[in-house]
């Protein structure tokens, strides 16, 4: 009978943490993309059903009221992030395990449901400075919500113990390498 496990990787926003989970959807058959749902709105290439389940607020909070998420967070004011439970049921029937991309306190809250069925990598910048960087390239949002995500960075950095693995994003294919050699090993034991 398949046992679905599941990879949590988590980290301050900028860090790296979607390149590296796509880089290990990529490197593997039977990993698959757990799609959270979020209230907010849809940012430039994202798209619903792929990237994220678009449900805005009220929708969001309905949900909550279901009790349909493994997890959620309001991780900024009016803007919700939950992991559905009938994602993890539509991936772990189709016989595939699931990798998560969610921020610190989200994954510390699967890390708690799922036990011992998974694996938490704390993705670490190598610091605020190249983090606050990357944020500003991407041209996505305002100083003053890059501002507010370098200061969540670190209260999420001084959470980074709390994960099985830290693994330091400061040369990418490093970080891939290390990235996949602790997933094999937990995904194949």
């Amino acid at each position: 009978m398949f046992e679905g496990k599941s990879i949590i990787v988590s980290a301050p926003s900028g860090a790296g943490k979607t390149t590296i989970v796509h880089h290990l959807i990529g490197s593997r058959d039977d990993l698959a993309f757990s799609i959270s749902a979020t209230s907010r709105e849809e940012r430039g290439h994202e798209k619903n059903g792929e990237d994220y389940y678009f449900i805005g607020v009220e929708r969001f909070k309905e949900k909550i009221k279901e009790e349909a998420f493994v997890e959620w967070e309001e991780v900024y004011p009016d803007q919700f992030y939950g992991t559905l439970k009938s994602e993890i049921s539509r991936l772990w029937d189709s016989r595939m395990h699931v990798i998560f991309d969610v921020d610190v306190i989200g994954g510390l809250n699967l890390k708690k449901y799922f036990g011992k069925r998974c694996l938490s990598i704390f993705i670490d910048p190598p610091s605020i400075d190249v983090l606050k960087k990357r944020l500003e390239s991407r041209a996505t949002e305002t100083e003053e919500k890059i501002a507010m995500r370098v200061a969540k960075a670190e209260q999420e950095i001084a959470l980074s113990a709390r994960f099985d693995v830290v693994i330091q994003n400061v040369v990418l294919t490093d970080a891939f390498s290390e990235a996949r050699k602790i997933v094999n090993d937990f995904l194949d034991s």
